[in-house]
């Protein structure tokens, strides 16, 4: 059996007829809200984002995190908090993310709250530059139960790499996926599944073909490229890709550069999936990367009394009339595929 079935099986493992039903009950909601053109919510999510911390090492540019941007507070995320929400959550939750900002590794407690979330039979995920996988923290991952994990890897040099990634070390991206690698090995678990990003931007879409070689080198076990999102799309922009593929966007008569997928006046996350910030934050997509549009605080709410709430209604009712008009979603990869 290989690895990418072995993933499936274990997502599957993971859940429950509470867990099918309230599955199906956002999706018969969600058609419910597109026929009938005004927001109707069974359910709770299936998929959370809940972000570790805000905290990078590295200094990418268009990553808030990377150019230090934010108006919100860095903080890293409370293990007691996450307690209360999983509490709440866990018998309709299959999927969560550690991941929206930040280096999760970076929090002192990651293990621990990824056991905390593991242990509740809910897949756990999440993404990481790899700089602190030494061997001690990759025998800890493991551990700790993670289901899967993304390294990103824009580059096989290290004057490549440091383009994007700047202020990183390829080596020690390399190095810890193999400590990775060898950790579960050495546990004798499957697990988490390893999957290379391959950020393709204009520096480095020459090393497309020696990322597949690297990638069957370390013997991880899938490699996936990515478009790459730029605040600015335009004429001789560093990041575009040359390679039509690999962009994200495509340029217009004027010579003004829109996404490349029209967006549909709906989107599935909004009943599917929301993202949680590190102090609490309810916020709907993981491109809401400042939290500005807060559906509600966690610290104040129960998060069934936030997901219905009319703040969180009257967002959705904007992406069925009106969604070019929200800001966060005119650089949606998904465009028209809004689930994946």
């Amino acid at each position: 059996m290989n690895a990418a079935t072995r993933d499936k099986l274990n997502i599957l493992s993971k859940t429950s007829p509470a867990k099918v039903l309230n599955l199906l009950a956002l999706w018969l909601s969600f058609y419910l809200t597109k026929w009938f053109k005004r927001p109707i919510v069974w359910g709770l999510p299936y998929t959370l984002s809940i972000e570790p911390t805000t905290a990078c090492n590295l200094g990418c540019p268009e990553c808030p995190s990377g150019l230090r941007s934010f108006t919100r507070d860095t903080g890293n995320l409370k293990s007691e908090h996450l307690n209360i929400w999983m509490n709440e959550l866990s018998t309709h939750v299959g999927y969560v993310n550690f991941y929206f900002q930040g280096e999760p590794f970076i929090h002192p407690k990651i293990f621990e709250l990824t056991s905390l979330v593991s242990k509740k039979k809910i897949y756990t995920a999440t993404s990481t530059n790899a700089h602190f996988l030494n061997e001690k923290n990759a025998i800890k991952t493991v551990e700790s139960g993670l289901d899967r994990i993304i390294i990103s890897i824009d580059g096989t040099t290290q004057d490549v790499y440091e383009q994007y990634r700047v202020n990183g070390d390829l080596e020690k991206v390399i190095n810890g996926t193999r400590n990775l690698i060898e950790a579960k090995k050495k546990l004798g678990s499957k697990k988490p599944f390893v999957i290379f990003q391959f950020l393709v931007v204009k520096p480095n879409e020459h090393q497309i073909d020696d990322v597949k070689k690297l990638a069957h080198e370390l013997g991880v076990d899938e490699l996936r490229f990515k478009t790459a999102q730029v605040y600015d799309p335009r004429d001789q922009h560093p990041l575009i890709p040359t390679i039509e593929k690999y962009s994200r966007y495509t340029r217009n008569s004027d010579g003004s550069y829109k996404i490349k997928n029209e967006l549909q006046d709906e989107c599935k996350r909004m009943w599917m999936g929301a993202v949680i910030t590190w102090d609490g934050k309810v916020v709907p997509c993981c491109f809401d990367k400042d939290a500005k549009h807060q559906m509600g605080d966690l610290q104040e709410l129960r998060f069934s009394e936030i997901w219905k709430s009319s703040v969180y209604q009257s967002f959705r009712k904007q992406l069925f009339t009106n969604r070019k008009s929200i800001d966060i979603c005119a650089n949606c990869s998904e465009g028209t595929k809004v689930w994946a």
